[in-house]
C-alpha cells in the first residue's frame, strides 16, 4: 500500500501552518537565551573573534595558538553572523540555526516527491524537534551545517540513481565540496560509500563507478576544495598535516581524543536518545527492515542509517552527535511507518518521562552537587540550580507536562500527531525555559567573569583552566599558563590557592583572582 492511501486522518489546515512554523520555532526561539557552553562552542565562537582580532580569515586560532579541528567554512559563516550580531551568542549560533532549518525543509522535500505530502509533514515534524538535531542546530559548532549538507548530497545522490539525471549528481558534488570544507573527509566518506553499498547490492558496480568519477563532477569538487586546503597547507606546512589530518581525522578514527571512548553499543543507546520523543516511532519502524529493502528508496535509507551507526560504533573516539550523520534516513522511516502507531500506546511513555524531567532537574542537580559524582568544579556549578530556578521555570515545565498528559488522553488525534504535538511541547519547554537555566547554572559564572574582565580592560591569564567561552565574552585572547605578580587570572575556584591571591569573583567553580606580589611560585 502506498503512504498516500494509508488508512490516516489528514492533518487540517492550522496544523499543516503549525508543523511548517516547527523548524522556525525549534531553531530560533531564544537562540541567544543561553550562554555559549563549553568546550565547544567557546571554541568555535572564539576562534571566529580572534580572526577579526587578527584580519586573518584563511587560518584559526584560539587564545594564540592554532587551531586545526575543522576547515575554514563554519568559521566564515559565524564571521557573518559576527558582523550581523557582534560577539553574541545569537551571532555565532545564526549558521547552525539556519542550516537546521534548510535541514528540516529538505527532508520534507525529499519525502513529498517519494512518499506524499502526509508523510513529508510527518518526517518535517521528526525532523524539527527530535532532541538532538534540536540540540546541534542551536549550537555554534559545525555539525549542523555538516548534516544539512550531507542530506543535501545524499538526497541529489538519489535522484540520480532514481532518474540517471546528472543535474542532481554534480549538485551532489558541490554539497559534499562544501561538506569538506565543514568537516573535513566525513563529507566525502559517507555519501561515497552509502551510494556504493546501494548500487553493491543491485549489482551496479560500473554505474557508481561512472557516477563517482564524473569528470566535471571532479572539477566541481576541486574548485570547491583545493583552493583553501593548499592554502593552509602552503602556510602551515607539516604543522596542518600533523594538526588536521593526522589528529583529528586519522587519531580520531583510530583512537581515542580527549577521552571520548565508548562501547561498541554506545550508538545503538545513543540514536534512541537523540531522536526523543520519537523513540517509540523509531522502534517501531526498525521492524521493516525486512520489507523496506525490497523497496529502492527506503533500501537506500536504510543502508544510509545503518552505515553511519556500524562506522562510527568502530571509530576510537565516540561522541553523541556523530551518528546524527545518519539520523536523516530515520526521520524520514518514522514518517513512512507512523502508521502502526495506531496499534500500542507505549510510543506515548517516552515523551511523558521526558518532559516529566523537567520540573525535576532543578533537585536532582542540587542533589548531585550534594554527592561525591564527579568533579568539584561541575559540583560547585551544580550548587546553582535551586537559585538559578525561577517560578517562570516550573510554571512552563509542570505546564508542559499537563498540557502533554491532557493530549495524550483527550485529543482524537492520528498517533503521530500527538507525538508530534509532544515534540513541539518539548521544543517549546527546552528552548524558553530548561537551555536557558542549565547555561545560567554552567556558564552563567564564565561569562559574568568575562564580562568584569572587559569591563576591567587588563591582561588575563587562564590559570589552570580551559574555557573558551571566557576569551569570547571578555573579547581578548587568554593566553593559558601561570600567572605572574599583579597579573589577573580566571581559574577554577576548587584549584585557588591557600594564599596568595586577591579573589576578585567567585561564584561556582569559577574564580578571577589577581596574583599578589608576595605569594609564593606555584
Amino acid at each position: 500500500m502506498s503512504d498516500s492511501a494509508a488508512p490516516l486522518p489528514q492533518p487540517r489546515s492550522w496544523q499543516v501552518v503549525a508543523i511548517f512554523l516547527l523548524p522556525l520555532v525549534a531553531f530560533c526561539l531564544r537562540l541567544g537565551g543561553a550562554p555559549l557552553f563549553d568546550v565547544d562552542e567557546g571554541a568555535f565562537s572564539e576562534a571566529t573573534r580572534e580572526m577579526f582580532e587578527r584580519g586573518d580569515f584563511l587560518s584559526t586560532y584560539l587564545n594564540g595558538a592554532h587551531r586545526f579541528d575543522k576547515p575554514i567554512l563554519i568559521y566564515w559563516l559565524q564571521a557573518l553572523g559576527y558582523l550581523l550580531f557582534g560577539a553574541t551568542e545569537w551571532g555565532f549560533r545564526l549558521p547552525s540555526a539556519v542550516a537546521g532549518i534548510l535541514w528540516s525543509y529538505a527532508t520534507w522535500h525529499f519525502a513529498r516527491e517519494r512518499f506524499g505530502s502526509s508523510t513529508a509533514l510527518a518526517a518535517l515534524a521528526v525532523a524539527s524537534t527530535a532532541l538532538g538535531p534540536f540540540a546541534i542546530g542551536r549550537a555554534a559548532t559545525a555539525d549542523a551545517l555538516l548534516n544539512l549538507l550531507l542530506a543535501l548530497a545524499l538526497f541529489d545522490a538519489w535522484r540520480h540513481l532514481e532518474s540517471g539525471r546528472r543535474t542532481p549528481l554534480l549538485r551532489s558534488f558541490v554539497w559534499i565540496g562544501l561538506g569538506a570544507l565543514t568537516k573535513g573527509p566525513i563529507a566525502l566518506i559517507v555519501p561515497g560509500t552509502v551510494s556504493l553499498l546501494y548500487c553493491a547490492s543491485r549489482g551496479e558496480w560500473k554505474r557508481w563507478a561512472r557516477a563517482v568519477f564524473d569528470p566535471a563532477g571532479l572539477v566541481i569538487l576541486a574548485l570547491i576544495v583545493v583552493p583553501w586546503y593548499a592554502a593552509a597547507l602552503a602556510i602551515h606546512g607539516q604543522l596542518f598535516i600533523d594538526g588536521f589530518i593526522l589528529k583529528h581525522n586519522v587519531e580520531r578514527f583510530t583512537g581515542t581524543l580527549e577521552g571520548h571512548a565508548g562501547s561498541l553499543f554506545y550508538y545503538v543507546i545513543a540514536v534512541p536518545l537523540l531522536l526523543l520523543p520519537w523513540t517509540g516511532p523509531l522502534l517501531a519502524s526498525v521492524r521493516h527492515v525486512r520489507g523496506d529493502v525490497a523497496t529502492g528508496v527506503r533500501r537506500f535509507l536504510w543502508i544510509w542509517a545503518i552505515f553511519v551507526v556500524a562506522f562510527f560504533s568502530v571509530s576510537g573516539t565516540k561522541l553523541p552527535h556523530y551518528v546524527l550523520y545518519g539520523s536523516t534516513p530515520l526521520f524520514l522511516l518514522i514518517a513512512v511507518h507512523r502508521n502502526e502507531l495506531q496499534r500500542t500506546a507505549l510510543h506515548l511513555i517516552a515523551p511523558t518521562l521526558f518532559l516529566a524531567v523537567f520540573p525535576l532537574l532543578p533537585a536532582i542537580f542540587n542533589a548531585l552537587a550534594a554527592s561525591d559524582a564527579g568533579s568539584a568544579y561541575y559540583r560547585a556549578h551544580l550548587q546553582l540550580a535551586l537559585a538559578e530556578a525561577t517560578p517562570e521555570y516550573y510554571l512552563i515545565t509542570i505546564g508542559g507536562l499537563l498540557a502533554w498528559l491532557w493530549l495524550a488522553a483527550r485529543w482524537n488525534a492520528a498517533a503521530w500527531m500527538k507525538v508530534g504535538a509532544a515534540a513541539a511541547i518539548q521544543v517549546v519547554v527546552l528552548a524558553g525555559v530548561v537551555v536557558p537555566w542549565a547555561g545560567a547554572v554552567l556558564q552563567g559564572p564564565v561569562k559574568e567573569a568575562g564580562l568584569l574582565a572587559r569591563e576591567m580592560g587588563e591582561p588575563v591569564i587562564a590559570w589552570r583552566y580551559y574555557a573558551p567561552s571566557f576569551s569570547v565574552y571578555r573579547q581578548g585572547v587568554t593566553p593559558g599558563r601561570a600567572p605572574e605578580a599583579g597579573e589577573l587570572a580566571i581559574t577554577r575556584a576548587d584549584r585557588l590557592p591557600a594564599s596568595g591571591v586577591d579573589v576578585l569573583y567567585r561564584k561556582g567553580g569559577v574564580a578571577l583572582v589577581r596574583k599578589l606580589a608576595d605569594s609564593e611560585p606555584n
